[in-house]
């Protein structure tokens, strides 16, 4: 079936010529806005047509008055039918609408925000919660089934999926705490070789631990095994300094020459 021809609306020469009932329209819509100069006409159907004015507000750059006028057939005047504030081509706009669970970024979620668990989070998964059984059902079993669990890291409704711990590791992975930075190219060791390494339980700690030195600049954050500072525990005494050579201009020494 031959596809159905389409064609460009005629030129109305009635609502063409109707430019100052176009633009005092625009006007008085405009208000302080103002109505700058005229850029043309779009025939829009059959006795239909937009004249387009520029707006010259600073805070609307590219923004134009859109006129649309209309006429009953045989008639020979032109009625205003709307007027609005359209972007042009090169309009300041707004930027585009990202949904909230979109827009959340790490840091976002301050002291009093509740950050909702998406449905169906491929991160998580079903946990290992004991099943029905209650404490007082057979107190033994409960808590032996609740200690195991403990030690397995479950006994939670949701833990981690693989690809939740495949996510984490690669994010920490290539972060500050990785072993791809300045601060482990410098360092004098790596963190599994360190006493203030603490690992972490589970398959994730088998890459990372914990940093529990004070003075290093990642106490309390998980490092990587193969991470490093300069707050390494292997670090000895004739390490912590460097030789500095004779000063060029002595102020400290005394010149007993002076008192002779």
């Amino acid at each position: 079936m031959p596809a159905a021809r389409t064609t460009a609306p005629k030129t109305d020469t009635v609502l063409t010529a109707a430019v100052e009932v176009a633009h005092a329209a625009a006007e008085r819509q405009a208000g302080d806005f103002g109505v700058g100069e005229y850029l043309g006409c779009e025939p829009e159907g059959e006795r239909l047509l937009t004249h387009h004015f520029a707006c010259p507000h600073h805070g609307y750059r590219g923004w134009r008055w859109a006129v649309t006028l209309t006429r009953a057939p045989r008639a020979r005047t032109a009625t205003v039918d709307e007027v609005v504030l359209v972007p042009g081509a090169d309009a300041l706009l707004a930027a585009e609408w990202v949904p909230w669970a979109d827009r959340i970024r790490p840091g976002d979620v301050t002291p009093g925000t509740l950050l909702p668990t998406p449905d169906n989070d491929p991160r998580l998964e079903p946990g290992f919660t004991g099943g029905e059984m209650t404490e007082d059902d057979d107190p033994a079993e409960w808590s032996a089934v609740r200690a195991i669990a403990t030690d397995l890291g479950l006994g939670r409704e949701r833990v981690l999926s693989h690809e939740g711990r495949s996510r984490t590791a690669e994010r920490w992975l290539a972060g500050e705490a990785g072993p791809d930075n300045a601060s482990t190219r410098h360092a004098p060791g790596q963190c599994a070789e360190c006493a203030y390494f603490q690992r972490i339980s589970g398959s994730l700690g088998t890459l990372f631990g914990v940093c529990t030195n004070e003075h290093s600049p990642r106490d309390a954050a998980v490092v990587s095994v193969d991470h490093g500072c300069g707050g390494h525990s292997n670090v000895v005494a004739d390490q912590r300094g460097v030789d500095l050579p004779e000063p060029v201009y002595d102020t400290i020494g005394i010149d007993r020459a002076l008192f002779d």
